[in-house]
């Protein structure tokens, strides 16, 4: 039996647990490139995530939003991410709009890389998943492609995603 988080200062740290590998993706390493973000790409009828981002602890770091495949081969796997989208932190609420190449199942991970060193500090960063599912224990806080699967058709979908801190 999976037993789950109770604790909400404990949550930020397990999810931290979770996106630790998506940690070593940063533009520094040289993997794949950030897409450039452009709110007007969340105002036609192109394929879209609308973020809004709640709970940023503070206006350092960064905040990067990473599109991935809702299967269970590529979520939060190293470069099985689709796009990525690299944000200054700002406190309070952020929207990113979050581009989608064709309609179909997708799932979002988010790490507030609070002092931008491409690591995560499980003591300050913070994360989240689309759907802001419960952190599974038993699976070092990543939550199963399962909780964090949506579909996304050929317009905008709007999505909210608290961030979580330790």
């Amino acid at each position: 039996m999976l037993k789950f988080i109770k604790n909400p200062a404990m949550i930020g740290a397990a999810f931290a647990l979770s996106v630790a590998g998506f940690s070593s993706l940063s533009a520094k390493s040289g993997a794949k490139p950030n897409v450039r973000h452009d709110m007007t790409q969340c105002k036609g009828a192109k394929p879209a995530v609308l973020v809004t981002l709640q709970n940023v602890r503070t206006d350092t770091g960064m905040v990067r939003v990473q599109l991935y495949p809702a299967t269970k081969a590529a979520w939060l796997k190293k470069d099985a991410w689709i796009n990525r989208i690299e944000l200054p932190a700002r406190k309070g609420v952020m929207k990113v709009c979050m581009p989608v190449p064709k309609a179909g199942t997708y799932g979002i991970a988010v790490l507030h890389d609070t002092n931008n060193n491409g690591k995560t500090d499980f003591s300050k960063d913070g994360g989240g998943a689309s759907n802001n599912p419960a952190i599974d224990v038993m699976n070092l806080g990543k939550p199963p492609v399962e909780k964090v699967a949506f579909p996304v058709g050929n317009g905008v979908k709007p999505m909210s995603i608290a961030i979580k801190y330790m």
